[in-house]
């Protein structure tokens, strides 16, 4: 430790050097901390997922006073991951900063390049698409769905894997026929009696229904976070509304707890 690392820790002002330098000494064999020096690549992943969750949180309940944290929790993620990849001679913050920025440029010569502006959305999407799969030949990924990635939350992934899939024209040829099958998964699920078949059929229901969501430009990862969000306001409600009777949901009973989550609806809509 020098009196200038000493220094730029304690700036309030020292922005991402003074980040890289704390996680530098936090991860120092010798005077770190115990923790952070034990922790490799796998076992901080959970903690990226779990924060990019928060920042996406954050921004759905447009928290905008605890987004700025939650991005430096995020943040602090990539920096942690840079920090073990230059210890192991694999990168470093600087070369994984370059590499992403090589790829903006790559993927947007309309803008940092000679092509043209005039382009509809729909047109550069599809000439982003191109460019990724020219990045996937050179990568040798030579199967449509072979780099689309297995951690993904499993609705966003479904979703990939479809639009892949529909890009080389397997797909249905309208959404009818997607309703017609989400019909026809749920009525298997419900016929099932066998506990693995009812599982592979809630799966395929799933499957059918992020389908579903993607004929209709929705993110079904999102959609749900936004159902999830419903029903945790709307039964909390219910809940203020049996305590300001004296009561606990385990006191109450369908019908009482049903009629208060209706009131919670009307409530909403006015």
């Amino acid at each position: 430790m020098t009196k200038d690392s000493d220094a730029l820790v304690h700036d309030p002002e020292g922005g991402l050097p003074r980040l890289l330098e704390i996680m530098r000494r936090l991860r120092d064999p010798q005077t770190g901390c115990p923790w952070d020096i034990e922790q490799d690549f796998a076992s901080i992943a959970p903690y990226t997922i779990e924060e990019a969750y928060e920042v996406a949180d954050a921004i759905e309940r447009q928290a905008w006073d605890e987004l700025e944290g939650e991005l430096g929790d995020l943040l602090l993620q990539t920096v942690y991951h840079t920090a073990m990849g230059e210890e192991a001679g694999l990168f470093t913050f600087d070369s994984v900063a370059n590499r992403i920025s090589d790829k903006m440029v790559a993927r947007h010569p309309h803008v940092f390049g000679g092509e043209s502006r005039d382009k509809t959305a729909e047109e550069q999407t599809r000439d982003w698409e191109s460019v990724k799969a020219a990045e996937r030949a050179a990568k040798a990924a030579h199967g449509v769905l072979d780099d689309v990635a297995a951690g993904l939350p499993a609705l966003t992934r479904a979703v990939k894997l479809q639009k892949r899939a529909a890009r080389v024209g397997f797909d249905w040829p309208e959404i009818g026929e997607v309703l017609d099958k989400l019909t026809e998964e749920a009525r298997e699920f419900a016929e099932t009696q066998d506990p693995d078949h009812a599982f592979e059929e809630m799966g395929d229901f799933l499957f059918v229904a992020a389908n579903l969501a993607r004929w209709k430009g929705i993110d079904p990862e999102a959609a749900l976070r936004a159902a999830n969000a419903k029903f945790t306001r709307r039964f909390r409600t219910i809940e203020a509304a049996l305590s300001a009777r004296g009561k606990r949901p385990e006191d109450s009973d369908l019908a009482e707890m049903d009629a208060l989550w209706d009131a919670a609806k009307v409530a909403e809509k006015r």
